[in-house]
C-alpha cells in the first residue's frame, strides 16, 4: 500500500521547549489513522507543521512520496492537506454556501448567488452530507457544522484530512453518523488522520495507531495488534488504570448547599427539582438535547429560567445573574473553556483568581505577590504543567488549560461546584487530576453537580439523575449498570 503522508525525523523548538523531538508518523493511502498521546505529547504541533502553518526545524514532510511545498504556498497546501479543528472555523453570519466557498464566491465579476447554492447543493451531494446550503450557519447544530467543515475541506481537492477532536462537542447518536460518513469518506479514498482521547473511538474507527509521549514518537502499531492496556501504558509511561472513586456515603442532615425548586425553561427543561447536600456529588446525565446543559448554565446564572428558583449556601442569587451565584459560594467551570472558560491572553494567575481579585489587596488594588502566591498553590494542587503562575494560559495544552479553570472554579473554596463536561479533549492523567479536584472539594464540605458525557466520570457522583427530554425521569444511586443508565439516556423504560 502506497504512503499518502509521512513526516520523517522532525523536531521542533519553542525557545528552550523541545516540542518534537525526531518524531516520525507515516500514513497509508485510504486509511483512518490514529494519533494519541497525553497532553503536551506534540500532537498539536505536529498537526501545525502537516498543514504547512510551522516550519520543523529539523526533518521534512512529504506527501505521495514528494516533498511538503513551501509555506508560502497555502493554496499547494490546501490541495495536499485539510484540518478539522475541535473550534469550528465556521462564520455563523454567513450561509453554509457562502461558508463553503469563502473567497472563492466567483473568478471575476459580481457573485452569482444561484450559481454559488448549487456549486454548494453539489458538493454536499458528492459527499452524502444533509444540511440545506441556504441555510445561516449559526442555525446549524455542531454535527452539521463538522459536516459543512469537512465539505469544505474536501472542496480544495486534498485528499488528507486531519480531524482533531472531532467528537468532543458531539453526543452518541452524532459520534455514530460521524463514524459512518468518516467509513463513506475512506471508502472513496480519503485519508484521515485521527486525533481523540477517547480511545475507544480509536479501536472502532482506526486501523493504525501512533503514539506520542513527551514530544518523541512511542509506538506506531495495527489497531487490531494492539491489546487496550499496552496502548494505555504506551501513552503514560506505566500500566493502565482506570479512576477509582472514593467510598463515601453523604450525610442525609447534612444542609443543602444547592438547590432548584420548579426550574423551568422553554425548550430546554421543564419541572426540575433539585437538591445538593455538603459532602455530596450529583451527577446529571441525558443525551445531548436532555437538557442537563442548560440545567446546570441555570443553577449558575449562565440562563435565566421562566419558573422556578435557585438557591445556593441558603440565598437566592438574582436570575441569570453569574457574578451573583458567585458570591453566593458557587464554583463553575463551564462547557467550553475555550470560550467560557479562560482569557487566552492573561496568565494562569490572572485566570485563576478572577473570582478572589477582592480579596488580593486593599482598596481596590490586587497584590502581585498575594495573586501569584495563590496561583502557585493552585497550580501545585492541580499539577498544572506551566513555567509558572505568569505563564498565558493561551499557551497551555488542552489538559493544563482545563486544569487552570478547574482552579478558578475552586479559587474561593466554594461551597457549591457546578462542573460541565470537565474531562472533554483530556488526557488520562488530567482526568484524574480533575475528578480528584471535585472529590476533593466534596470531602472539604461543598456540594457538587457533574454534568458528564463521559459515563466513567459519573462514577464518582453518589447518585445519578438521568434527564430525558427536559424532565428527570430516573434517579439511579452509586454503581449503576452502564446498560442501565444508557438505556434510561435513551428514552428506554422511563
Amino acid at each position: 500500500m502506497s504512503i499518502a503522508v509521512e513526516a520523517r525525523n522532525v523536531t521542533k523548538r519553542f525557545g528552550p521547549t523541545v516540542a518534537l523531538d525526531g518524531v516520525g508518523i507515516s500514513i497509508a493511502e485510504g486509511e483512518t489513522h490514529a494519533l494519541v498521546g497525553r497532553n503536551g505529547a506534540g500532537k498539536s504541533t505536529l498537526v501545525s507543521i502537516l498543514t504547512g502553518l510551522q516550519r520543523p526545524d529539523e526533518g521534512e514532510v512529504r506527501f505521495g512520496g514528494e516533498p511538503a511545498p513551501p509555506i508560502a504556498d497555502r493554496d499547494a497546501w490546501r490541495r495536499r492537506v485539510a484540518c478539522v479543528y475541535q473550534k469550528s472555523t465556521i462564520i455563523p453570519t454567513l450561509t453554509v454556501a457562502e461558508n463553503l466557498f469563502l473567497n472563492r464566491q466567483s473568478g471575476r465579476g459580481p457573485i452569482r448567488w444561484k450559481n454559488l447554492r448549487d456549486r454548494a447543493n453539489e458538493l454536499l451531494a458528492q459527499y452524502g452530507l444533509d444540511v440545506d446550503a441556504r441555510l445561516v450557519a449559526g442555525e446549524l447544530s455542531v454535527e452539521q457544522r463538522q459536516l459543512v467543515e469537512i465539505a469544505r475541506a474536501l472542496s480544495f481537492g486534498a485528499r488528507f484530512i486531519i480531524l482533531d477532536e472531532p467528537t468532543a462537542q458531539l453526543d452518541g447518536p452524532a459520534i455514530k453518523r460521524l463514524f459512518e460518513r468518516m467509513r463513506a469518506l475512506r471508502e472513496q479514498g480519503v485519508t484521515m488522520l485521527f486525533i481523540s482521547h477517547h480511545l475507544d473511538e480509536v479501536y472502532e474507527i482506526c486501523q493504525t495507531v501512533t503514539v506520542y509521549r513527551d514530544a518523541r514518537h512511542v509506538l506506531s502499531a495495527p489497531v487490531a495488534d494492539l491489546p487496550h492496556d499496552e496502548l494505555v501504558a504506551a501513552m503514560t509511561g506505566e500500566a493502565a488504570a482506570s479512576y477509582r472513586s472514593r467510598d463515601r456515603t453523604p450525610d442525609p442532615a447534612a444542609p443543602v448547599v444547592l438547590q432548584a425548586t420548579g426550574l423551568g425553561l422553554q425548550g430546554r427543561y421543564r419541572e426540575v427539582n433539585l437538591s445538593v447536600r455538603a459532602g455530596e456529588i450529583v451527577g446529571l446525565a441525558g443525551s445531548g438535547g436532555s437538557g442537563k446543559v442548560s440545567l446546570a448554565e441555570t443553577l449558575v446564572g449562565l440562563r435565566k429560567a421562566d419558573t422556578g428558583t435557585v438557591t445556593v449556601n441558603g440565598s437566592v442569587p438574582r436570575p441569570g445573574d453569574v457574578t451573583a451565584a458567585l458570591r453566593a459560594g458557587l464554583g463553575f467551570v463551564p462547557r467550553d473553556r475555550h470560550h467560557e472558560g479562560f482569557v487566552p491572553l492573561l496568565s494562569i494567575a490572572e485566570n485563576a483568581t478572577f473570582p478572589i481579585a477582592h480579596k488580593l489587596g486593599r482598596f481596590g488594588v490586587v497584590s502581585p505577590a498575594k495573586r501569584r502566591a495563590k496561583a502557585k498553590r493552585l497550580i501545585e494542587d492541580l499539577a498544572i504543567k506551566a513555567s509558572g503562575p505568569e505563564q498565558a494560559v493561551g499557551e497551555l495544552s488542552g489538559g493544563n488549560a482545563q486544569k487552570a479553570v478547574m482552579a478558578r472554579a475552586l479559587a474561593d473554596d466554594p461551597k457549591a461546584l457546578v462542573v460541565i463536561n470537565p474531562t472533554v479533549g483530556v488526557d488520562v492523567k488530567s482526568k484524574q487530576v480533575l475528578l480528584t479536584a471535585v472529590e476533593d472539594a466534596v470531602d472539604r464540605g461543598a456540594g457538587a453537580v457533574l454534568v458528564s458525557d463521559e459515563l466513567e466520570d459519573l462514577r464518582i457522583c453518589d447518585r445519578v439523575l438521568v434527564m430525558f427530554h427536559g424532565r428527570v425521569v430516573k434517579e439511579l444511586p452509586r454503581g449503576w449498570a452502564e446498560a442501565e443508565l444508557v438505556a434510561v439516556m435513551e428514552g428506554v423504560g422511563n
